[in-house]
This record gives structure tokens, C-alpha cells and sequence, in this order.
């Protein structure tokens, strides 16, 4: 029988094309997983960005109420912020301060409990309607505690991309993905 042996004149040997397509393949395998990898990673990156975003704006409005007047004058009578218009930059009379909001507000854009800001933080509308500027829409309700109704208040913000939310507005407002709901508790002070 017949041996067969690889070998050239110089004593050198080669790879055969069956090495370097496994070789290919590894290499293409690899090369797909890290585009994967960075695909996957640019999208949770982007996530992270707009939910982090949305609970920057949704602080910087809950600090902005709080620091709306609800304590008690010199001679004890309460005294509640009911007129700034938080809803405009800089804020201005003529708006709902510290009132209570609507049952509704964190539902539908309420005008007095809704802003529109752009992606750098700055207010673009407060109306129904976002503008076409509008990257998020910041709604906020105001409601007194019902265990201490005359001294104490509760505030939240919901701060949501400007896109559908589907029947995420229904009953308890849901908070999706890259957005940002949080809560706070006011109570009168005596000065």
C-alpha cells in the first residue's frame, strides 16, 4: 500500500485550504459576537441616557415645587404658593403653584401641571400639545395627604420621552422604560 505524505522541496509545509476556512470561520464568529456586543451595548447605553435624563428633570421639578411657599405666616395662619407658574422658565404669576391638581394631571397633559423641555433641560411649551422641540414631557400632580389634608401635600412627577404610551396612562400611571416617576411629601412649617 501506498504512503502519502505532504511535503515540498525545501522541507517546508503549508496550511491547506480546509485550515484556513476553519481559521475564516472562527475568525467571522468572532467578529459577528463583537458586532452583536456593540450594538447591544449602544442601545442600553442610549437607554441609560434618556431614563437618567428624565430622572434629572423629574428631580429638578420636584426641588422646584418644593420650594414654592407652604408653611405658616408670623401670626400661624397657613400660607400656600397658589399662583407661580412653574410651567414657564423663569417662573411667573399666573400659574397653579402648590394647588391641587387634578386627579387626571399624571394622565394627560393638564395645562398648569405640564411642561415640554428640550433635550438640554429647557422649557419648549406647556400646553396639550408637545412641540415639534419637545423631547420630553414633564407632568406633576399635587395632593394633600388625606390623613393631614389642611398641612400636608404630596407631589409627584412623571417625566416621559415624547413618544406613545400606550395604555400606560390608565388608572395607576405605569412608568415605562426611560422614563422617570418620583414622590415627595411637603409639610407645613412653622416659620
Amino acid at each position: 500500500m501506498a504512503e502519502f505524505t505532504r511535503s515540498n522541496r525545501s522541507g517546508e509545509t503549508g496550511s491547506t485550504l480546509v485550515e484556513v476556512l476553519i481559521a475564516m470561520v472562527i475568525l467571522m464568529t468572532g467578529m459577528l459576537s463583537m458586532a452583536n456586543l456593540m450594538t447591544t451595548a449602544t442601545v442600553t447605553n442610549t437607554g441609560a441616557r434618556t431614563e437618567t435624563l428624565a430622572s434629572v428633570f423629574a428631580e429638578q421639578k420636584i426641588e422646584q415645587l418644593r420650594s414654592l411657599a407652604y408653611g405658616f405666616d408670623m401670626s400661624g395662619l397657613p400660607v400656600t404658593d397658589i399662583d407661580t407658574d412653574t410651567s414657564v422658565s423663569p417662573e411667573a404669576p399666573g400659574g397653579t403653584g402648590l394647588q391641587p391638581s387634578p386627579g387626571n394631571s399624571l394622565q394627560q397633559n393638564t395645562p398648569g401641571f405640564v411642561d415640554h423641555i428640550d433635550a438640554h433641560g429647557q422649557i419648549v411649551g406647556n400646553g396639550a400639545q408637545a412641540p415639534g422641540t419637545a423631547v420630553y414631557t414633564r407632568r406633576w400632580s399635587v395632593e394633600p395627604l388625606p390623613t393631614n389634608p389642611n398641612n400636608t401635600i404630596i407631589i409627584q412627577v412623571l417625566v416621559t420621552p415624547n413618544r406613545a404610551r400606550g395604555d400606560a396612562d390608565l388608572g395607576n400611571v405605569a412608568r415605562l422604560a426611560g422614563e422617570a416617576r418620583v414622590m415627595t411629601v411637603k409639610t407645613r412649617k412653622a416659620q
